[in-house]
């Protein structure tokens, strides 16, 4: 004869297992990835929550196991055992769906605490010492391998940082020397803009002086060719350094 606890809390976990699958066939429809963390965390909360049932299902079936005969507690096992596969699919279903929202985050300063236990539903009650020393050596070695492996990703963080570093203080020297040579390079051309106005001015006066120098001596050429021409113009005046014509002679006859 089951004693009404057992049945009490076996309809719990039915209620509790049913509720389950339909939030999960719930969750298939929602698109919205907030909405679907939120649904998940009510899922979790229900995992927890059979888990719990589970466990007090086990206690009273200790309990009371002396006074059931081997069917029924044969029975009971079996359907302790149907229930925790079913939450271990439901375990399944949660991780899955997790890790289709986001990408795969490990804690590595949590240890085995309640999420390992609901991914990994089983009663220490049917396990026995061995099994468990067998257990935690195995979440430790899975622990170690974590650490090991975070370690490794620090250090080679570490590494491309270390690099990065190098790789911007060279640039930055070489952004130093091209400005440098940019500044090098803008007062040279500033010196030669001044170069080129000194020789278009030099090349100005110059150019004004030839001119100067080209009127002079056309002026002295035209005065001498008037002059040649015609020296009786007293109008133009006798060039310094050039001797006056000489006057025509004439020729005296004596008249005998």
């Amino acid at each position: 004869m089951v004693s009404e606890e057992l049945e009490e809390i076996e309809g719990q976990i039915s209620d509790v297992l049913r509720a389950l699958g339909n939030g999960f066939q719930k969750l298939e429809k929602i698109k919205d990835s907030s909405r679907r963390t939120r649904q998940l965390e009510e899922l979790t909360d229900k995992m927890r929550e059979c888990k719990r049932l589970i466990k007090e299902f086990d206690r009273e079936l200790k309990e009371n196991e002396y006074k059931n005969d081997a069917d029924t507690n044969r029975i009971l096992n079996e359907k302790k055992q149907s229930m925790i596969k079913e939450l271990n699919s439901y375990v399944a279903l949660k991780k899955r769906y997790t890790s289709d929202l986001e990408n795969k985050r490990v804690n590595l300063f949590e240890g085995p605490g309640e999420g390992f236990a609901e991914e990994n539903v089983f009663l220490a009650s049917n396990m026995t010492n061995q099994q468990l020393i067998d257990r935690g050596n195995h979440m430790m070695d899975e622990t170690d391998q974590a650490i090991d492996r975070a370690k490794m990703v620090v250090h080679q963080t570490i590494d491309v940082g270390t690099e990065t570093a190098a790789a911007l203080k060279a640039q930055t020297e070489q952004m130093k020397e091209i400005v440098n040579e940019l500044d090098s390079i803008h007062f040279s051309l500033k010196k030669a803009s001044q170069l080129v106005r000194e020789l278009g001015r030099q090349v100005a006066t110059d150019r004004c002086i030839m001119g100067l120098l080209f009127l002079i001596v056309m002026g002295v050429i035209a005065i001498i060719i008037v002059k040649i021409v015609n020296p009786q113009n007293r109008a133009l005046r006798d060039i310094p350094g050039l001797a006056p014509p000489a006057p025509a002679r004439r020729l005296l006859s004596t008249l005998n």
